[in-house]
């Protein structure tokens, strides 16, 4: 039974930044994930990181348009830590290795991403988290921490109400092992997967989130879902938005820049939600199931030389010449907002147990992330969080029986009998609705028959036979837990979609079409209960940036 000081779920780079901190502090760490750390989702972004290093911008800056990106729900005090410690995170990274691009006179270049007014990115061409991925796993490699791949947590171990450890299936032998620790560190990404399309990572489906949910720890924000609007139609993979900073256009069937109508100044470069409501309006209202990204104006050499791995996306999943051709796109599911609630050092609800990234509401992106921040956001956090976990001291005792308790579970799920349920079709039944009834714009039907079809969903997964009985890479085991996950992250941004009556960044209610201060300038918290969440709300916490009206 391995026991460790620190125990990270999740080698992403939110986990990997949480490892080395707990590392520097002289603890005995350790990182365990389903997938190979250079496998994660953060290797997915492109655009860039976003620090104020430049002439011209501030932190004071950053912070005002990462608050007024966020329509003003996010936690001011929060943000005001992230935009502080974003030039030193910038300069650590540049320092280990990331390959910055550079300007003629040898600083950090940086480029501008939708909803800032500077050039804030810094980036490495359009591959900016595959770099920064690379080089946090060079770092844990170099600090010889130990890194369990391939291990699957199905769930968390708690003595007397804390998190003192996970329990894990080894997906190369199928051995369920217990992992004891001073306190857990959950980096384990968001849930974007329970939307289809997505442009999220095959794993990114919520297993950090339900875990904690279900273990006591609060959620927060979870209506709050970033819709990405360059989903390239067929595979739903994401084109950078840094290709509207570059003056890259959104048009429609009529060759009209539909973004103007709705930010008349910053058109496409206005904040991710403002963009893809637009885009989505437009399908919603017009004959076609997609709008067009327009690049035909631009120097079709210097794109490419600018965005080498765009200009192949283009080419391999959209089949297109972006120099002769428009490249047919559509808002995907993307990221969340909301998770796990966590305090600025990443503690939840539930003693021993933390979280950073992409499964925790950091509090700071709110209605709508910035691109730019969410990089960001997994190192500050990450490293706060791997900060605070060092310094927990607890014993544990009857880790035995519960151990026992889970192989029991796991070996009556892997025997069920045959029957007409698989969790792959449900899966995707899950995202189809998901996206039709609780995408880019909801009203109450629509989020009732969400409501009505999960729980149609829950009660047919008890159902969901395994028809693979071996022990050793059992994938059909990995997607029925993962379907768990997806079931209850699903139902409670359900939840909190309906509970939240007003519209504010992402969330657009058509029912209720108005941003409503008066009433929710406030948070949802979701409280597990076995018949379904307890919502609450609690204050957003303003500190200098009063809410005003967002005009871009």
């Amino acid at each position: 039974m391995p026991k460790h000081s620190v125990l990270i779920v999740g080698a992403g780079i939110s986990g990997m930044r949480a490892a080395l901190a707990a590392h520097e502090r002289g603890s005995d760490v350790a990182l365990i994930s389903k997938v190979h750390p250079l496998r994660t989702h953060g290797g997915t972004s492109q655009g860039g990181i976003n620090a104020a290093v430049r002439d011209g911008d501030g932190v004071e800056l950053h912070g005002a348009e990462t608050v007024k990106g966020a329509d003003y729900l996010a936690d001011q005090d929060a943000v005001e830590l992230l935009t502080g410690a974003a030039p030193r995170a910038v300069i650590e990274l540049d320092h280990w290795g990331v390959p910055f691009n550079r300007d003629p006179t040898g600083r950090l270049d940086a480029r501008s991403l939708c909803g800032a007014t500077r050039s804030r990115a810094c980036f490495v061409d359009d591959m900016t988290g595959h770099a920064i991925l690379q080089v946090l796993w060079e770092q844990v490699l170099k600090a010889a921490i130990p890194v369990y791949d391939e291990w699957v947590v199905t769930k968390p171990l708690l003595d007397d109400g804390a998190c003192v450890g996970v329990v894990a299936i080894e997906l190369a032998s199928g051995k369920v092992e217990a992992f004891t620790a001073d306190a857990v560190v959950l980096a384990t990404g968001g849930c974007a997967r329970v939307y289809e399309p997505t442009g999220a990572g095959y794993g990114v489906t919520g297993d950090g989130v339900a875990l904690a949910y279900q273990a006591g720890a609060p959620l927060m924000d979870m209506e709050m879902v970033q819709f990405h609007p360059l989903g390239i139609r067929g595979s739903g993979m994401i084109l950078t938005d840094a290709v509207l900073g570059l003056g890259g256009h959104l048009v429609n069937g009529g060759g009209e820049r539909f973004a103007l109508k709705y930010a008349p100044t910053l058109g496409e470069r206005a904040p991710r939600d403002i963009v893809a409501r637009a885009a989505e309006e437009e399908i919603v209202g017009g004959p076609a199931e997609f709008v067009a990204l327009d690049l035909r104006h631009l120097d079709g050499e210097e794109f490419k030389s600018r965005f080498p791995f765009t200009s192949n996306i283009i080419k391999t999943q959209a089949g297109v010449d972006p120099a002769k051709d428009t490249v047919p796109v559509r808002p995907v599911a993307h990221r969340t907002m909301g998770g796990i609630q966590v305090d600025s050092d990443g503690a939840t609800g539930v003693a021993g147990l933390y979280a950073c990234g992409g499964c925790a509401d950091t509090r700071v992106h709110g209605a709508n992330g910035l691109g730019g921040n969410w990089l960001l956001e997994a190192l500050v956090f990450g490293e706060r969080a791997g900060l605070a976990a060092a310094q927990e001291a607890r014993s544990a005792k009857g880790i035995d029986a519960r151990l026992e308790d889970e192989r029991r579970r796991i070996a009556v799920i892997v025997d069920r009998p045959a029957g007409p349920e698989q969790a792959g079709p449900m899966r995707s039944e899950l995202g189809r609705v998901m996206r039709r009834c609780v995408g880019p714009l909801r009203d109450a039907s629509g989020l009732k028959e969400a409501a009505t079809k999960i729980g149609e969903l829950s009660a047919r997964y008890r159902k969901v036979c395994i028809t693979s009985k071996g022990r050793r890479y059992n994938y059909e085991l990995g997607a029925f837990l993962e379907l768990e996950s997806l079931l209850s992250v699903g139902q409670v941004i359900v939840a909190a979609a309906q509970f939240r009556e007003e519209s504010r960044g992402a969330h657009v209610r058509r029912d209720h079409p108005v941003r409503d201060d008066a009433r929710w300038l406030a948070h949802t918290v979701a409280s597990f209960r076995p018949d379904g969440p307890a919502m609450t709300s609690k204050p957003v916490v303003v500190t200098k940036w009063k809410p005003e009206g967002r005009r871009y």
